[in-house]
Formats: C-alpha cells, sequence, structure tokens
C-alpha cells in the first residue's frame, strides 16, 4: 500500500512545486510595448532575454521613464519587488541618480558611467537619456551594460553610446498632471 502512494506523492509534489513562485511573471503588456516602441527619446533594453532572464514587467512612470524587469523577483511582493536586474530608461538627462551613495566614475562604452552599490548599480547618460541599471550581481549589471541597445533606434551591442547632449529641459517642463485645467468663461 505505501509503494502504491509514492507515486502519487512525487506526482503531487511536482504539481505543487509548479505553483511555488508566488510571485508570477507578469508578461510585458502590448501598451508597454507599443509605448517603448514610439517613445520620442531611445528606450534602452536586452532584447526579450538576457542572461537567462525573460522580461517579467515593463512599466512607464508618470515623468516618462521606462522600466524592464528581468527575472522574478528575489524579494518583495505586491507592489513592491527587487528583480535579479532592471534597466530604467529616464528622460530627463539633467539628473544623474546617485545623491551621496559612495561611487566610482568608470568609462564604459566610451562614456563615463557612474558604478555604485559595489557595481551592481550602473547609471550612464546616453544622449538625451539617462539609463539606470540595477542587478544582482556586478557582472550581470556590467554584462548589461555592454549590451544594452535602444528598442526603438539602430544600435548594437557593445557599440560606443552616443555622447551625453546638453540638458534636453525635460525636467523643466511640468508634467500634464502638473498644469491647472484651463480657464473657461462661466455662463
Amino acid at each position: 500500500m505505501r509503494l502504491a502512494a509514492l507515486p502519487l506523492a512525487g506526482l503531487c509534489a511536482l504539481t505543487l512545486a509548479g505553483c511555488g513562485n508566488t510571485i508570477q511573471d507578469r508578461p510585458i503588456s502590448h501598451s508597454i510595448l507599443e509605448q517603448l516602441i514610439v517613445a520620442p527619446y531611445p528606450v534602452y533594453w536586452l532584447g526579450g532575454r538576457f542572461a537567462g532572464l525573460s522580461i517579467t514587467e515593463g512599466t512607464r512612470d508618470p515623468g516618462g521613464s521606462f522600466s524592464l524587469q528581468y527575472g522574478d523577483c528575489i524579494r518583495g511582493g505586491q507592489g513592491f519587488c527587487i528583480s535579479p536586474l532592471r534597466i530604467i530608461t529616464s528622460p530627463d538627462n539633467s539628473f544623474v541618480p546617485g545623491g551621496t551613495t559612495p561611487s566610482v566614475t568608470r568609462t564604459i562604452r566610451g562614456l563615463r558611467a557612474r558604478v555604485s552599490q559595489a557595481g551592481r548599480t550602473i547609471a550612464i547618460a546616453t544622449g538625451a537619456v539617462v539609463v539606470l541599471i540595477s542587478a544582482d550581481s556586478p557582472a550581470t549589471a556590467a554584462a548589461a551594460a555592454r549590451t544594452m541597445v535602444p528598442i526603438n533606434a539602430v544600435g548594437s551591442p557593445g557599440e560606443p553610446l552616443p555622447a551625453r547632449l546638453p540638458d534636453s529641459g525635460f525636467g523643466s517642463t511640468p508634467l500634464p498632471t502638473q498644469m491647472p485645467p484651463p480657464v473657461r468663461p462661466l455662463g
């Protein structure tokens, strides 16, 4: 009797293992994909799959930045996720993230890049955008910096990136939600 129950227990274990990931992949939506492609500035990505990690989420924030997540959440849950790799393209090239975080400057693909968090975070100002790479390891972050290309412009992995352009003024332009409604006459 015990031997007969063994295959059934094994089958149940395999079935439950498939449900073990409580933070399920969310494929990139068609609307986000379309926004990436028609954005008026280069939006960097690593392809649909990078270093064994698939794109699991794509978002656009109200300020116009695009964020692409590769792989399932390592830590977090609903509303908060630390993924193995995230690449964010910001259209505001006047601001390079980092603040007072200890960092070093390195040349990556012909440009000066700010490297912090022991090499796990890289910020590169290129053209009219700033690209922020955040990874779970320095090797993954460096590989992503060498490989990233715009989804909506011509580019090849490893080739020099476009030089940083003068301040685009994007950050000084109010967001649509910050604009007051138009004044209309009463009556």
